[in-house]
């Protein structure tokens, strides 16, 4: 599943973020979510969380 829509996304859900540092690569990055920094419903790409280790990115999975 996508993390584009802020409706499917909730804190303690584990999900794959796009690091800013890793947007070029690719590279995920997987953690709990702790907080929804995005307010806008959708974003094409991808809501912004920050996860329990502090890390903030963009969701690209929900597992």
């Amino acid at each position: 599943m996508e993390g584009t829509k802020r409706s499917a996304l909730q804190p303690g859900l584990t999900v794959s973020i796009v690091l800013k540092k890793d947007q070029r690569s690719g590279i995920l990055t997987e953690g709990i979510i702790k907080n929804i920094l995005t307010k806008s419903e959708v974003h094409t790409h991808g809501i912004k969380v920050r996860l329990e280790s502090g890390e903030i990115g963009r969701v690209k999975k929900i597992h």
